[in-house]
Formats: structure tokens, C-alpha cells, sequence
């Protein structure tokens, strides 16, 4: 549910009934700060510029506006929303569906790559309200002319920074030069670079901009600021700081994508239960990869940035800022991550004296002093490592099969010793389905479902473990 505020209600907005009626029913009666300021304006018509954090809401204020300006009689694609990854895009399009529940006959589609393409094609030919995906994706329908934006009124860029940040300025000004003048634009962006305003100027005309300041919670963060000296002391420390802290969940953040997989690769090494999440990998892995960290099959993700942008998991127990990010509000971005919901934080960063200038930066922007501490001694090494406590099972059989969760925990629970206490998160894709188990039944779990049947057939499983 979003965070309460006692003065900005929903009901004192524009919006339909039907869609107020549908808010109640998810509990969703106050609105956040970002969407208190940008909703009506919104509502109004106005193009927007909406600046604010993860989790503050900036979903559920464009979609609602969309929904709002949307004719649901008129079979055509009248809203675009375009994001930087394929996980961000999936999750806006679940938001938006939600959101619609009381909108009959509505049609959203997800257009984005590492996805087959055929299931696309087929579903671009019946036509949807709206369309939800990846720049190179929606590029490419148009190009192949299945994709007809004649009729959008209303043109959203979610997480625009990270979209020029992945080199995506080619593919939306082939998106923006389909659309048609007379439409809503709206801008949502966590941080809002140079960049961003040349795209803004480019796009909208007369934009509002709403600025919803990141909060510095330092009684549920804990933060910590190491001093090393080079690229192997840096490693080094990470290991320490795992070992003292013992996080049952943590991201690392690396700059580049190559560091990212050689710290995964170290960690893997040392005996930790890690992956990584970056730019190079194909898409199955990365999904498999969010799947096991948000399964609590994988301790430690190290990721990049932009590959983060997508993490769907409860709680994160730990940071680490393998170097100062480039941008303060990235900082506080990453640090976000974890001390969610009146959960406890910790947020570790390393420092060298090359990065003096950005940790300057920080110290001015967070209003603190970052003062050095000493890393944990060599006791540390004795302490046993954290291992995840589950371990997630791969089913090649998804909904393509007919195959439902509700299959596979069956399937699962006819052995009498697993029971339900034993099986985590159940997730089924197209053509996957994955489900967590806690380790010390892992091998019977996937001997049960080998060697039975699901929807009167055998399915393929093995421990996704890469």
C-alpha cells in the first residue's frame, strides 16, 4: 500500500467512480506526495515532469492519468508507456491492469525485448488501449509497420534518466516522430540530468515540474564509509564486511558491467551465494536471476545501476557501494534499497582518495560527514558464511502448458514430506515456472515432480543455479 498522508485523498480528484471505487477496494485511499502534486495536474491535462524516488508512487499517478483520458469503446492504442528495462515494464504494465480492473474489456500489452516475438505479432493484430515496453522493442514494431500510434493521447517516459543513460535517444525519437502533435506528455525520473531537459524541451510543451525531495532516513539506514586503497583491497573488504554483517539478502553496486562480474565471480569463489545482474547478460538469465534473489535462493546480487532498476524483493538487509556512485541522488537511490517498510538498513561504501570530489559531493548533498571506519579485522574469517535458505527449482512448463501454480504445490505436496512450509515463491512465465523450496528438500523436490505428472504429463526440472 503507498504511504499514508492525512490530507490528499484520491476522492478529491477528477478521476471516474469506477476508478475510486477500484483504489478503495486495494486499500489505496491517500495519496503520496509525488502523487498529491502531479495527479491533478494530470488530471487536467497538463504535460508533467515528475521527479522523485523509487517507491514513491509515480506509477500509479501516470497510469491513473491514462486511464482517465482513455476511451475504452475505441479499439485503438491510445497510451504508450515507454521504460528502460524489460522488469520495469512488466511491472507497469501489472500496476496499470490493477489499476483498470474496473474498466471492462481493456487490453494492455507488454512490448519488450529478450521476449519472443511471435506472441507480439499475434497479439499487436487484435489490437490493445495500451501499449507498455522497451524503446528498441516499440522501435521496431513501428518500423516493421505493425505497431499504428495514430491515436495516443497520451505519451509517458518512465525512468526517462535511464533510458538515455542505456543509449536509447535514437529509438525514442523514432517513437516520438509516430506519435501523433496534439497529446499528454508525461516524464517520470528518479534524478534529472541535463539530458532529461533537452529531452523535455523536445518533447512537451509547457511542462510542469514536480520535484518530490528524496528523505534521508538515518534512523532506519545505517551507514558506513571504508577507505581502501586499491581494486584488490576493495574485494577484500566486501568479504570482510559480508562476514561481519551476515545479510540474508544484499546487493553490491558496481560502475561497470565488467567489475560487476568479476566481484560476483570472486564472491561465487569464496564460497557466498551470488550472481550477477548486468547489461551482457541474455534475458533468460537475468529473469532467472531476479527470480532466485527475490526467491531468497541467492544471498548476494551484484549488480550495476541500470541493471537494478526492476528489483522486486521485500526487504534487502544490506548495501554495499563497491565505488561512489557518479551522482549523489544515485547514492541515495541505491541506499534506498534497503531500511524499506520500518525495516532496518545497512549501507556500506568504499572510498578511495581518487573519489575525494564525488564523496565531497555526497557530504554536500546528504548534509553529513563521511568519516572513515576501520574495516572488520581478520576474526571475521572464522565466522561461517550466511547461506540462502532456499534454493529455486526450474520447470521447463509454463502457462503455454496450462500449467498453474497451484499445479506444481500439488505436485510438490504429494510427497508426504513436503509440506507447505517447505515451498516459498511460485512464479509461472510463458514458458518457465520456477518455485522455491528450502535447501534440505531440494533433491526430493525435484525428484517429486520428475517423476510425476502435472496436467496428466512429465516436465523437465532441474536447481536453477546460474
Amino acid at each position: 500500500m503507498f504511504a499514508l498522508s492525512s490530507t490528499s485523498c484520491f476522492s478529491t480528484t477528477a478521476l471516474s467512480p469506477a476508478l475510486l471505487e477500484n483504489l478503495t477496494s486495494l486499500g489505496y485511499t491517500t495519496m503520496t506526495d509525488i502523487q498529491a502534486q502531479t495527479l491533478p495536474l494530470i488530471l487536467a491535462g497538463k504535460d508533467v515532469i515528475g521527479q522523485g524516488k523509487t517507491g514513491s508512487g509515480k506509477t500509479a499517478a501516470f497510469s491513473l492519468g491514462l486511464l482517465h483520458n482513455l476511451n475504452v469503446k475505441r479499439f485503438r492504442v491510445q497510451a504508450v508507456v515507454v521504460c528502460p528495462t524489460r522488469e520495469l515494464a512488466d511491472q507497469v504494465a501489472v500496476e496499470i491492469r490493477k489499476l483498470a480492473r474496473a474498466i471492462h474489456n481493456i487490453k494492455v500489452l507488454a512490448l519488450c525485448g529478450g521476449a519472443p516475438m511471435g506472441p507480439q505479432i499475434g497479439s499487436l493484430e487484435h489490437g490493445a488501449h495500451i501499449v507498455v515496453g522497451t524503446p528498441g522493442r516499440i522501435e521496431e514494431h513501428l518500423r516493421k509497420g505493425r505497431l499504428n500510434l495514430d491515436e495516443v493521447n497520451t505519451f509517458v517516459l518512465d525512468e526517462a534518466d535511464r533510458m538515455l543513460e542505456m543509449g536509447f535517444e535514437e529509438s525514442l525519437s523514432c517513437i516520438i516522430e509516430h506519435l501523433p502533435t496534439a497529446r499528454q506528455n508525461l516524464l517520470f525520473s528518479a534524478t534529472y540530468p541535463t539530458k532529461i531537459e533537452q529531452l523535455a524541451q523536445h518533447v512537451m510543451v509547457s511542462p510542469e515540474k514536480i520535484v518530490v525531495e528524496a528523505t534521508h532516513d538515518h534512523s532506519s539506514i545505517s551507514q558506513y564509509f571504508y577507505e581502501v586503497e586499491n581494486n584488490d583491497a576493495r574485494l577484500d573488504a566486501v568479504n570482510r564486511l559480508l562476514l561481519k554483517f551476515q545479510p540474508k539478502s544484499a546487493v553490491v553496486f558496481c560502475n561497470t558491467k565488467s567489475e560487476c562480474q568479476s566481484v560476483c565471480d570472486e564472491l561465487s569463489h569464496f564460497g557466498f551465494d551470488s550472481a550477477a545482474l548486468h547489461g551482457d547478460l541474455e534475458q533468460k538469465d537475468r529473469d532467472r536471476t531476479l527470480v532466485r534473489f527475490a526467491n531468497k535462493s541467492l544471498t548476494i546480487l551484484v549488480a550495476t545501476d541500470v541493471a537494478a532498476r526492476g528489483i522486486d524483493v521485500d526487504h534487502v538487509d544490506m548495501v554495499v557501494n563497491y565505488h561512489i556512485a557518479h551522482d549523489p541522488e544515485v547514492h541515495v537511490h541505491r541506499i534506498g534499497r534497503t531500511g524499506r517498510a520500518g525495516n532496518k538498513g545497512i549501507a556500506c561504501s568504499l572510498m578511495s582518495y581518487k573519489e575525494s570530489h564525488k564523496v565531497n559531493a555526497l557530504e554536500d548533498y546528504l548534509k553529513i560527514e563521511a568519516l572513515p571506519t576501520d574495516l572488520p579485522s581478520d576474526e571475521v574469517f572464522a565466522n561461517a558464511i550466511e547461506r540462502a535458505p532456499n534454493i529455486t527449482l526450474q520447470i521447463d512448463g509454463g502457462k503455454k502448458a496450462k500449467l498453474r501454480p497451484g499445479d506444481i504445490l500439488g505436485a510438490l505436496t504429494s510427497n508426504s514430506a513436503i509440506t507447505g512450509e517447505h515451498i516459498g515463491k511460485i512464479k509461472v512465465t510463458a514458458m518457465t515456472s520456477y518455485v522455491a523450496v528450502t535447501r534440505k528438500i531440494a533433491n526430493a523436490a525435484v525428484k517429486t515432480i520428475s517423476e510425476g505428472k502435472m496436467k496428466g504429463r512429465n516436465f523437465r526440472v532441474r536447481k536453477a543455479t546460474k
